[in-house]
């Protein structure tokens, strides 16, 4: 296939990041940790310990409320603890700076919108619906929903389909692995989003940007350079 013609509209795919690329969740899960300090009456240091444990946490939830249960000698279960957390974080989360703004300028100029996340859909889905965000994307896949989690080009495939196009495009996300590393064995082209850090990997992503309303900045300027 050839260049497009000047002035032709190509359909392009980006698929964004949910947790700290769409939504602040460092912000919520630290409100989390001080009313879950408050309601079980914990130490003065547990909320530091909570958001630092919630930092340092990969992969499902259970095993941190596992780790947080042992912790603090609760006597709730751990499957209690998890889903009360699922059901109060999208309540607590809000979108990043200038990020509706920036979808709707994105469906505006005719790029296909997807999210591709790692979690529940309860948790996942509710943030997108709590925020907003829902209505102003194509399509979504949360890795507790489909089976595959990131960095599996499985995943992105799926979100691509249900966004009604073929996988091809943009991924943009804050994590070097699960979101840079995972859209590029994918076959996308890359957008990190750094919130401040320095690359820590040996191949860079395509495009870097500080936060998630300059990376759609920067697509959408790739795009009218296309098509100038």
């Amino acid at each position: 296939m050839g260049p497009p013609q000047a002035g032709r509209r190509v359909l392009t795919l980006v698929l964004f990041d949910l947790d700290d690329t769409l939504v602040d969740l460092t912000g919520a899960f630290a409100r989390w940790a001080g009313e879950f300090a408050a309601e079980h009456g914990l130490p003065g240091d547990a909320v530091a310990w909570l958001v630092g444990a919630g930092r340092r946490s990969r992969g499902p939830k259970d095993r941190l409320f596992a780790e947080v249960r042992a912790r603090f000698g609760l006597a709730e279960p751990v499957e209690e603890l998890w889903a009360r957390y699922r059901a109060r974080v999208p309540e607590l989360v809000a979108a990043r700076p200038g990020v509706a703004e920036g979808l709707v300028a994105l469906r505006a100029a005719g790029w296909r919108i997807g999210v591709v996340t790692n979690g529940l859909p309860d948790n996942q889905v509710g943030k997108l619906r709590r925020t907003g965000l829902a209505d102003l994307v194509d399509g979504w896949c949360a890795s507790g929903e489909v089976g595959p989690r990131k960095p599996d080009p499985e995943i992105f495939r799926l979100a691509a389909r249900r966004c009604g196009v073929p996988l091809a495009g943009w991924v943009v996300g804050d994590d070097p692995v699960l979101d840079v590393e995972g859209g590029r064995r994918a076959g996308l082209r890359t957008c990190w989003v750094d919130h401040g850090r320095l690359w820590p990997g040996e191949t860079p992503p395509d495009l870097v940007a500080g936060d998630t309303h300059l990376a759609i900045r920067s697509l959408l300027d790739a795009e009218s350079q296309l098509f100038a």
